[in-house]
């Protein structure tokens, strides 16, 4: 059944095909589509960012991630009820040429698998964005979903895993199988990067495998994770600084783990650094 996007009112199935109109869709009918581990390491061998969110959009290679998101983008939540879901992995988003990369675990099943774009349409997405505009780091204070008009100021926005996992927890062999997507656009981005935001210790950690797989000189011992935490990692491109930061998760913000001021204070101690 086709239903009407929430903002343009056009008609679209659940999940959106490719090509199709959808708001900030990146793929075409036409972008190659990757089925297994060896077709992402090739399909992720090029040096056009654009692409690179397009064929990671459209990526089918962990079956059990493909019929999760596409399960819920089918059945829905019920507040949901009346709104397409996008049902596709989420491609990295925002500046092309970042000073500052913010990296996370992956989207959420009824966030970005519903809005088709990262960090949107649920709490911690709300959160994030709202002290990304604080801070000024976004146009507007609100991420609604994709094509709302919210754009990031000099910062981009990656998911580790860039499908919705089931309870949130990707397998190791999910997370190493999408590693070349995020492999490929981190060293397109780092030539500008100066400062990256790890939400959440997976995304840490995930980050410095990157950083190191891209020719980063990683700190040792490996630097372990914590709330504001800073580490310089010397890399191809230059210095880039690796800060930590407790995750905008309802868990952590409802217990007070994570507050507005602490938030802020990262996201700004990243924007300084990265000198905008």
């Amino acid at each position: 059944m086709r239903l009407p996007h929430p903002l343009t009112g056009e008609l679209y199935e659940s999940p959106v095909p490719p090509g199709t109109g959808w708001p900030e869709d990146p793929a075409a009918r036409s972008t190659p589509v990757a089925h297994d581990a060896n077709e992402v390491v090739e399909l992720a061998q090029t040096d056009d960012l654009a692409e690179i969110d397009a064929r990671v959009s459209v990526c089918r290679a962990c079956p059990r991630l493909v019929e999760w998101r596409e399960d819920v983008a089918l059945s829905k939540r019920k507040s949901f009820a009346d709104q397409p879901y996008w049902g596709r992995p989420i491609a990295g988003w925002g500046a092309a040429e970042p000073r500052v990369l913010i990296a996370g675990l992956a989207p959420a099943a009824n966030g970005g698998n519903r809005t088709g774009r990262v960090f949107t349409g649920d709490r911690s997405g709300d959160w994030l964005f709202a002290s990304l505009y604080r801070v000024g780091l976004a146009s507007q204070p609100t991420s609604e979903h994709a094509g709302d008009g919210l754009h990031l100021l000099g910062a981009r926005m990656m998911a580790a895993v860039r499908c919705a996992p089931p309870a949130n927890k990707p397998t190791p062999l999910e997370r190493d199988t999408c590693a070349p997507w995020f492999h490929a656009e981190l060293k397109l981005v780092l030539p500008t990067t100066r400062a990256i935001v790890c939400l959440g210790k997976f995304g840490f950690d995930v980050l410095l495998n990157a950083l190191q797989a891209v020719g980063g000189q990683v700190p040792r011992p490996r630097p372990t994770f914590g709330h504001a935490v800073e580490y310089a990692v010397p890399g191809p491109y230059g210095e880039v600084t690796v800060l930590g930061c407790f995750h905008p998760s309802q868990q952590n913000t409802f217990t007070g783990k994570l507050t507005e001021p602490m938030l802020d204070a990262v996201l700004t101690r990243a924007k300084t650094i990265a000198g905008l």
